[in-house]
C-alpha cells in the first residue's frame, strides 16, 4: 500500500500585470525593490511607473509566520511620482495581505497572494492499484518469436 502524507506550505506570490504582459513571482527574499529601472528586483514596464517605485520587506510575526509590507518609493525616504494604491486607497505604505490589489499606474497592477501549497510525498509501497507503464516497443510479437527445432 502507498502512504501519502502532506505536508502544507504557504508561499507568498505578486502576480504583475504591466505594458508587456502578466506574469506570477514567487517571493522569497526579505526584500525587492519594485519599479522600471532595470536595477529594481521585479521590473515594471510602463512609462507611468517611477525609476524606483516601490520596496516589498518581509516581516516575521512572533508565531513565525511571514507577511510582507509595501513602500511607496525606494526605501531610502524618497516618493514615488504617482504613489500607491491599494484596494482603492493611496497610502504610503501597507501590510499586504492576500488578495490585496496594488495599482502602481493606470496600466501597471499587481496581486498579492499568500497561498498554501500542498505538497505529498510517497512512500513505496504494495499498492494494489499501482501500475507500471509499458513501453510498447518492449512488448514480444509473435512474428518475432522462433521456435527450436
Amino acid at each position: 500500500m502507498t502512504y501519502q502524507s502532506t505536508s502544507q506550505q504557504k508561499q507568498h506570490f505578486l502576480i504583475v500585470e504591466d505594458d508587456k504582459g502578466r506574469w506570477e513571482i514567487s517571493l522569497t527574499e526579505p526584500s525587492y525593490s519594485l519599479g522600471r529601472s532595470p536595477d529594481c528586483d521585479i521590473r515594471l514596464r510602463s512609462q507611468f511607473v517611477s525609476r524606483h517605485h516601490a520596496t516589498l520587506v518581509r516581516f516575521v510575526k512572533d508565531d513565525g509566520q511571514s507577511y510582507y509590507r509595501i513602500l511607496d518609493g525606494d526605501g531610502k525616504g524618497r516618493p514615488s511620482a504617482n504613489g500607491l494604491r491599494i484596494n482603492g486607497r493611496k497610502v504610503q505604505g501597507c501590510d499586504l495581505k492576500h488578495g490585496d490589489e496594488v495599482v502602481f499606474s493606470p496600466q501597471v497592477v499587481a496581486v498579492y497572494q499568500y497561498r498554501q501549497r500542498d505538497e505529498f510525498t510517497t512512500q513505496p509501497g504494495n499498492d494494489p492499484f499501482d501500475i507500471t507503464l509499458i513501453d510498447p516497443a518492449m512488448m514480444i510479437n509473435d512474428d518475432d518469436i522462433t521456435e527450436f527445432q
